[in-house]
């Protein structure tokens, strides 16, 4: 059958044959897509409209509770991956290399049947306390001393190496309880006592003042690590900033290029892009620095474990404990000696445990984002997508004058 569509005929008086099949679905100025037209006279067409305040709200809601989550992930949930990945770095006789991922599942059921799961959260507490510290170390200088706590645009040359000489302070002071926390990591609980929750303090504070090393075993003094520690650390954060520098502003072009003026909208931080751009900039940063540094990462732990007389689990096998004994005098004889008897690979060992890390940490933050906004979808309980201010504009004056 065939009517007039009074609605449009009302709106637009001069219009000829503004007809149409009732018995089809219509897509006119105001339907939601579905066929679903507006009521323009019953109900208040406004009511369906979403509120922008509301919108921006939901969207800064959902950016900062996956940004904490984010956060919770990279120190909570990946810490039995960081266990797993330190413990084959360190293990310089395995026949097991762990590159891929694929060759871990057997060793977890190994260790779950005779450890439990438990075993792959130690030392979670003192990596948290060494984290900390690192801050408070940090936010101490820059209060105490004129050098800058963060990097910003248009910063002098002078305030940019204040910087670095911040950070490298930092590095150099809490490397001796980094290397505490290493140990308390790695070690075996089954062939080891646990430590209590400030062995980390003490161990490295015996350490950091005992710069001469362990006359009696093989333990390098303080001074002998201090500059590779430090070089590593400066090189890895510029690396690290760079790229998520950069990813932010590749990320901030696509999104200008989304919208039809090729520009920005004013009220960017009140819709929730900025927090998703950061977020994804920062993970992003952390993912290459951890890869590309990888190496020399596997190189200093080896360094830092040395002379404590560690031991581990086999992660060739899951079932048996071994110790660490090695013999480094130096950052570049540990580097030769390692591919000498380990070939280039033995610089990646544990390296699936790494890219399962990040797998679980990206999966969580795409999880929780999908299931927020979900949520925040069902909460505002709309069917319509927003319309345009001008056409809300005018139906609200449309249902003055009826």
């Amino acid at each position: 059958m065939i009517g007039i569509d009074r609605h449009r005929l009302k709106r637009y008086p001069n219009e000829v044959g503004v007809l149409y099949d009732i018995n089809e679905p219509r897509l006119n100025d105001f339907s939601n897509g579905e066929g679903d037209e507006i009521d323009f006279e019953h109900p208040n067409p406004v009511s369906n409209f979403v509120d922008p305040d509301k919108e921006a709200t939901f969207k800064k809601f959902i950016g900062t509770s996956v940004s904490l989550v984010s956060l919770i992930a990279e120190n909570l949930l990946s810490h039995p991956f960081v266990v797993l990945r330190r413990q084959c770095q360190v293990h310089n006789k395995s026949k097991q290399y762990h590159v891929l991922p694929i060759t871990l599942v057997p060793v977890l059921c190994h260790l779950h049947r005779h450890q439990g799961l438990t075993t792959l959260w130690k030392g979670l507490g003192s990596a948290l306390l060494v984290r900390g510290m690192t801050l408070g170390v940090e936010d101490l200088l820059s209060k105490v001393t004129p050098w800058p706590k963060e990097m910003y645009r248009g910063m002098s040359v002078k305030a940019f190496f204040q910087h670095l000489l911040l950070k490298g302070v930092t590095f150099s002071l809490i490397m001796p309880y980094y290397c505490a926390s290493l140990v308390e990591t790695v070690q075996s609980d089954i062939a080891s006592e646990k430590p209590g929750m400030l062995d980390v303090f003490r161990e490295g504070t015996i350490r950091l003042f005992n710069l001469g090393g362990n006359s009696k075993g093989r333990m390098l003094p303080v001074w002998v690590l201090v500059l590779p520690t430090i070089t590593f650390g400066i090189i890895r954060y510029l690396f690290s900033s760079a790229v998520k520098a950069g990813t932010f502003r590749l990320l901030q072009v696509r999104v200008k290029e989304s919208y039809p003026s090729k520009a920005l909208p004013k009220d960017i931080t009140n819709v929730g892009l900025v927090h998703d751009i950061e977020l994804n900039a920062s993970i992003t940063a952390t993912v290459a620095s951890d890869l590309i540094f990888y190496p020399f990462e596997t190189i200093l732990h080896r360094l830092y474990l040395q002379g404590t007389r560690t031991i581990i689990d086999n992660l060739d096998s899951g079932r048996s404990v071994i110790p660490i004994l090695t013999n480094y005098n130096s950052p570049t004889d540990c580097f030769e000696s390692c591919l000498s008897t380990e070939g280039v690979f033995g610089l990646y060992k544990g390296f699936g445990a790494l890219l399962l890390q990040y797998a679980a940490h990206i999966f969580v933050v795409q999880l929780t984002k999908f299931v927020l906004t979900e949520i925040t979808a069902i909460y505002r309980g709309r069917r319509l997508p927003s319309l345009p201010v001008k056409a809300q504009n005018e139906l609200v004056d449309d249902n003055h004058l009826s």
